[in-house]
């Protein structure tokens, strides 16, 4: 292995030579695979381009009529009634498992920008944070955790399959950055939980197969024999968040079924997929601007009863979405609507069946604790409600035509300015971003441009003032909202400046990328 990044002070905790070996046999012995697969991934879409659709599988019905359960939970794992997700900086590092959840998603994905410090630190953080030697301090605050039975269980979310670490390479090849992510951990770390009663346990993010998933459970079987761990000692909760992955729910509950903690609703990505699956397809999966989509849309309602019904039906947990309000402190009756909808939202989750949710603020923790608490009481879960009411097509699943809301100049604009504001500060390092009260990440700056990129090519005229979505307002627009942020307190031309010409290439282009985030990637140093 080559590291073509910087070794900067205490990365040669991190990257050393016996991890380097670790990581270099897994690339080995899983690089081509995860290739075909994501040129598997291709050929499903140009399917779908052509006029297929997207169903249960027929060669895997036997999977989903058979008689099996997943691996009990885990220890720290039995009880995920409130999550916090966020970035591995040091700062949130000791926040998060200080929240009060009982869950901290450790992220090195969506709320994470990729630049190689943040990666390589990101691992040291969360060994200090393991070891107890982590501290901070910032504007004359200090930060120390708290008591080890006072803080979240560490799951850790690698980056997707369809990302390289670009500078590791093996045999002259960048590394997955799926394995690196992973691998760092797990080499670090898996150990450190174990000896704290704990173990090493991850989300897996933006998979559409459960071919996908096999890959990940042979990677998890190999890593525990490198290392010498039992198997079945890693658990990892895949989050649906792709189309297709809607559709093979049980079969990858199946294939990680030794390692299986369970599926999470991650819906914003989900929402892009939508579009991004079907988008040459015209206005039947058109969807309303992002604000109007909202959960009880018949689409999303059939998305989520199907998860809890898939999970309970073979004991693993089911995981809510993101409640993404960020509180203001100058603004208290912007607070109050936002609580009242996380409140309306968790207690739908809840009342639905989910073992527990995600936030992604420390403020929002007692909401999301206080309305499970009330499902929940003493139980650590909802493993028992197995939803058998609940019935899902694969029609329900297709039903974005029937999702109420309109597309206005305001849905537009503010779509703009989202996507613009979070990629530069993405370029600039920071992957989870506050934006009008919000925590935005990179799949909602994916909803944001893939809307404005449906919008152009179905020719919408805005329900507001009746003008239509064209390359050329578009452009206008940005001008004009780069104008107000320009006038805004640490306006930074430069990165400003990289996310205008990143965001008219994947919103503007003809050509849809697939992910922002590889265009984006290649500009970063």
């Amino acid at each position: 292995m080559e590291i073509t990044g910087p070794m900067l002070d205490r990365f040669d905790e991190v990257l050393t030579p016996e991890a380097l070996s670790f990581l270099t046999t897994l690339q080995r012995e899983f690089g081509a695979r995860r290739l075909e697969l994501l040129e598997a991934r291709q050929a499903r879409q140009r399917e779908l381009a052509a006029g297929g659709t997207l169903d249960f599988l027929p060669e895997t019905k036997e999977i989903r009529e058979g008689d099996w359960r997943v691996a009990p939970p885990a220890p720290g794992l039995e009880d995920r009634r409130v999550e916090i997700t966020g970035p591995v900086d040091r700062k949130m590092t000791i926040n998060a498992l200080n929240s009060g959840a009982k869950v901290w998603l450790a992220d090195f994905e969506d709320a994470n920008s990729p630049l190689w410090e943040n990666c390589v630190l990101g691992q040291l953080n969360l060994r200090e944070a393991l070891d107890r030697t982590i501290d901070f301090e910032s504007g004359g605050k200090a930060y120390a955790l708290r008591p080890d039975e006072e803080l979240a269980t560490i799951v850790v979310r690698p980056r997707g399959w369809h990302l390289d670490e670009k500078h590791a390479l093996v045999d002259g090849d960048p590394v997955s950055a799926s394995l690196f992510d992973f691998g760092l951990y797990f080499f670090h770390c898996a150990k450190r939980q174990l000896d704290r009663g704990s173990g090493p346990y991850f989300y897996l993010p933006k998979m559409e197969s459960h071919l996908e998933a096999r890959l990940w459970n042979d990677v998890f079987t190999r890593a525990q024999e490198l290392l010498g761990v039992p198997h079945g000692t890693i658990r990892a909760t895949v989050l649906i968040e792709t189309y297709p992955a809607a559709f093979e729910m049980e079969e990858i509950l199946y294939e990680l079924r030794d390692h299986s903690a369970g599926l999470n609703a991650g819906r914003w990505d989900y929402l892009f997929s939508v579009i991004k699956s079907f988008r040459t397809r015209g206005r039947e999966f058109l969807l309303p601007e992002r604000n109007a989509v909202t959960m009880t849309a018949p689409f999303m309602r059939a998305y989520t009863e199907l998860l809890v019904r898939t999970c309970h039906k073979r004991g693993a947990h089911a995981i809510g979405g993101m409640a993404a309000f960020i509180p203001s402190r100058r603004d208290p009756e912007v607070n109050a609507v936002a609580l009242e909808k996380v409140r309306a939202d968790k207690t739908r989750e809840s009342g639905d069946g989910f073992d527990g949710s995600w936030v992604a603020h420390p403020d929002l923790v007692p909401i999301c604790r206080e309305v499970f608490d009330g499902v929940l009481g003493d139980r650590p879960n909802q493993l028992d409600r197995l939803r058998e009411d609940v019935t899902v097509t694969a029609a329900d699943l297709l039903a974005v035509s029937e999702t109420p809301g309109d597309i206005t100049e305001a849905g537009l604009r503010n779509n703009v300015d989202v996507a613009l504001r979070y990629l530069a500060a993405w370029m600039g390092g920071l992957g989870a971003v506050a934006i009008h009260n919000l925590m935005e990440d990179a799949a909602t700056a994916e909803i944001s441009r893939s809307q404005i990129w449906q919008w152009i090519h179905n020719d919408i005229t805005l329900a507001d003032t009746g003008a239509q979505v064209t390359k050329e307002l578009v452009e206008r627009i940005i001008g004009e909202e780069l104008e107000k942020i320009a006038a805004e307190p640490g306006y930074d031309e430069k990165l400003f400046g990289q996310a205008t010409e990143l965001f008219k290439e994947v919103a503007l282009d003809d050509d849809f990328a697939d992910f922002l985030t590889l265009p984006a990637y290649a500009r970063m140093p």
